[in-house]
């Protein structure tokens, strides 16, 4: 096979090996969302547990890549285990998470050490494919189709063609894979893909007419490099390092910035992933023909890093304006390209000129394979180490601390010094200042003209309707209150309406937080899962005699409760009110207190994460963490009728004694069969701040709650009929683009049953 065509077969198979790397990290941060909750915490940690793998991978690789004597051969090998081991990680994350309840119990509620367990537990799921991954990139760098004369040109090739290989995973994962087929099934693609991969590497290697996988050819001697070179290229490697930080906490930045733009969809994040991953490609693709040609590549490294710099404050400025301007760029493709893609190319650029620039071989000399192997995995190591800090920063420093506007300007300050430290120790004096000085002009413009992202998206969103009374810029949501001109308050979370103080909508959150409350007969200890305006969770404290549990993602909804008050009977400051700021799916995994009743504000299921709370193991995590005799709420709402009938069959499955209340909004499940003593409500009624509740509501008499009844278990069934049920492998409902595009809205008005089945005796 001639050495033309072994390489195109050789970047062929790095783009599927990319396109399964990206696959399985999707797949991963789903499955470890599960156990660690969807927190920007729990994230930031599992992504830099993933990677940390790489990096290490890199660095054996590097060390190991001279002795290995066939480098394609020993990708086929590497392709292969990634796919096997990649397929034992959901049974390795059973092990780490019975690791992760057992550090929870030894410490419960102490962040520092929950992040460190997430992280240990992770970190061991991922360790043995991501250390492989790491190591492919090192080791086909070393091979004879990659080194030689045009060495910066085919890893820059090689770099572009797997991080499009990536892109088309995520996006095949992300818009199709799971909807469709499920996690599993989708992990057997991924393997497969590695497999096959690693079956027809080690066919080419085969190959001796190729000179693919040929044994190491002795060195070519290596110039020398004095103390002042020596420094530069040391210099070099630092810039790649704080480039690496830059670009993902720029990545986590981006994506808390465009939800401010966009709804929160796991396509809106998909899509946002895979803008980065094809502007880095294109950028890669870019730098390949450059990098035939002998260049001052530090001078142009210096330029890259200015310019990716810049154009992340100006694709931010930009988005900002058009929005504003009511141009297209609301849409989620637009956006994500308008404020992502131009600064990606220029990362995408900057990793094989930095390489090219860090190797310094001369034009015609070829180091030698281990040699190579060395210095790839060197710099590959620094990057994803930076990477690993940039996410943990952007994740726990840069966004809490400074916000998303000042957390984007610092990081483009940092692409930036970067280019202009290279710019002094590269040119002369003179050339330096001026190119300083311009750099810092246009940085300081560019800057200025950053709009604060929350203010841009409300200004298009709500006009001047809306009279904004507070705002915050949280980690993990952006909250606003907002005053209509009929005065009501409104309170939006990313842009997004949560809820409001008009009566009809405050009457339905009370009554999903008074139903099951008003049908236990004596319930001791209540769990809410969820706070948004507060009137859930506080029509529930109101019941005489029960302490409340509130569980709450983000702090900054907490304040924003708060004025709400007037309506959620200041439940916060309430003494029989705990409030817990975690994820609710991670707080029933881990809590050892048993409920009388839990209940849910109205979370919607198809925004990104909420999935987990829709799922069979969900309902059966809230089915353990219920006390004998316990009941469930479940809001289900008049969505799309498949929607509606997977929720509902899935919540009959774990709660095959189910009811259905309030015109078929409210699904009531319990350990045992639902009966309602006649008296019940008049007996509660005797406590006056259960009274109080229950009037808001028109919570009468036992035969006012009984005329909110609207069908019982086996009408349920029968509604529904057989089929699949939603489950963590397979979130339907998140993943709506994989149900029938043309689902009509429910109907309900056949949906009968017989109330005298649920009455009982006196109690």
């Amino acid at each position: 096979m001639p050495p033309q065509i072994a390489l195109i077969a050789l970047l062929a198979l790095f783009f599927f090996s990319g396109v399964a790397g990206l696959l399985y990290q999707v797949l991963w941060l789903r499955l470890l969302s599960l156990v660690f909750g969807v927190t920007v915490y729990a994230a930031a940690t599992v992504l830099a547990s993933f990677m940390s793998g790489l990096a290490l991978g890199s660095w054996i690789a590097g060390r190991a890549g001279g002795r290995l004597g066939h480098p394609v051969r020993a990708f086929a090998v590497i392709e292969v285990l990634i796919g096997v081991s990649a397929l034992a990680t959901p049974f390795a994350l059973d092990a780490a998470t019975a690791i992760y309840l057992a550090l929870h119990e030894a410490a419960p509620g102490s962040l520092p050490l929950l992040t460190v367990a997430r992280f240990l537990c992770s970190f061991l799921v991922l360790l043995v494919p991501t250390m492989l991954m790491g190591a492919t990139l090192p080791l086909l760098s070393a091979s004879s189709l990659v080194r030689g004369s045009r060495f910066g040109t085919r890893v820059g090739l090689l770099y572009a063609v797997n991080t499009a290989g990536a892109l088309t995973g995520a996006m095949l994962t992300g818009y199709v894979l799971i909807g469709a087929i499920g996690i599993q099934r989708t992990f057997l693609i991924g393997a497969s893909l590695n497999v096959g991969v690693g079956l027809l590497a080690w066919v080419l290697a085969r190959q001796p007419s190729s000179a693919a996988d040929e044994a190491p050819a002795p060195a070519a001697p290596v110039p020398p490099v004095t103390a002042v070179g020596r420094d530069r290229r040391l210099l070099v490697l630092a810039v790649m390092g704080v480039s690496g930080f830059a670009s993902l906490a720029l990545e986590i930045v981006w994506f808390r910035v465009l939800v401010q733009f966009l709804p929160a969809t796991s396509y809106a994040f998909t899509t946002m992933l895979a803008t980065v991953l094809g502007g880095i490609a294109l950028g890669s693709a870019l730098a390949a023909p450059l990098l035939r040609r002998e260049r001052a590549w530090p001078m142009w490294l210096a330029f890259v890093q200015i310019g990716t710099s810049v154009a992340a404050l100006a694709s931010l400025a930009a988005l900002a304006w058009s929005y504003a301007a009511g141009w297209r760029t609301g849409g989620l493709t637009q956006a994500s390209i308008v404020a992502i893609l131009p600064a990606a190319i220029g990362m995408g650029l900057g990793f094989p000129i930095g390489l090219r620039a860090w190797t310094m071989a001369r034009p015609g000399v070829d180091p030698g394979q281990a040699e190579v192997a060395r210095r790839v995995s060197i710099l590959y190591s620094v990057n994803v180490v930076g990477a690993i800090a940039g996410s943990i920063a952007g994740g726990f420093l840069l966004l809490p601390l400074l916000g998303s506007r000042v957390s984007l300007v610092v990081l483009a300050a940092l692409y930036l010094v970067s280019g202009l430290v290279l710019v002094v120790a590269h040119t002369t004096r003179a050339r330096a200042f001026v190119t300083v000085a311009a750099a810092l002009a246009i940085f300081t413009v560019a800057a200025t003209a950053v709009p604060d992202p929350f203010d841009a998206a409300l200004r298009r969103r709500h006009g001047n309707t809306e009279q904004i009374i507070w705002r915050a810029e949280g980690l993990q949501t952006s909250v606003s209150v907002h005053r209509r001109p009929i005065h009501n308050r409104v309170l939006y979370l990313d842009g997004l309406h949560q809820a409001n103080d008009t009566a009809e909508m405050v009457r339905l959150h009370r009554v999903i937080g008074l139903l099951p409350m008003a049908l236990h007969p004596d319930p001791a200890r209540a769990l809410v899962i969820g706070l948004g305006g507060g009137a859930t969770p506080g029509a529930v404290s109101q019941h005489a005699g029960t302490e409340v549990d509130v569980v709450e993602l983000s702090s900054t909804v907490v304040e924003g409760a708060r004025y709400f008050g007037h309506v959620n009977y200041e439940v916060l400051d309430r003494p029989n009110v705990r409030l817990h700021v975690d994820d609710g799916r991670n707080f029933l995994l881990l809590t050892r207190r048993r409920f009388d009743v839990i209940t849910a504000d109205i979370i919607q299921p198809m925004h990104a994460g909420a999935g987990n709370l829709y799922s069979r193991e969900y309902f059966t995590l809230v089915r353990e963490a219920l006390a004998d005799g316990g009941l469930v709420l479940q809001w289900i709402g008049h969505r799309p009728e498949t929607q509606y009938k997977l929720i509902m069959r899935t919540f009959l499955e774990v709660f095959p004694d189910a009811t259905l209340w309030v015109d078929g909004n409210l699904m009531v499940g319990a350990t045992r069969p639902l009966t309602v003593a006649s008296g019940l409500i008049e007996r509660k009624r005797e406590a006056a701040s259960t009274r109080a509740a229950f009037d808001d509501v028109g919570l009468d008499s036992t035969a006012t709650l009984l005329s909110w009844y609207t069908a019982g278990p086996d009408e349920m069934r029968r509604f529904v009929g057989d089929g699949v049920v939603l489950s963590d492998d397979r979130p339907l409902v998140e993943y709506h683009r994989s149900l029938p595009a043309d689902d009509p809205p429910v109907d309900v008005s056949g949906l009968r049953g017989d109330v005298q089945r649920i009455r009982g005796e006196r109690q």
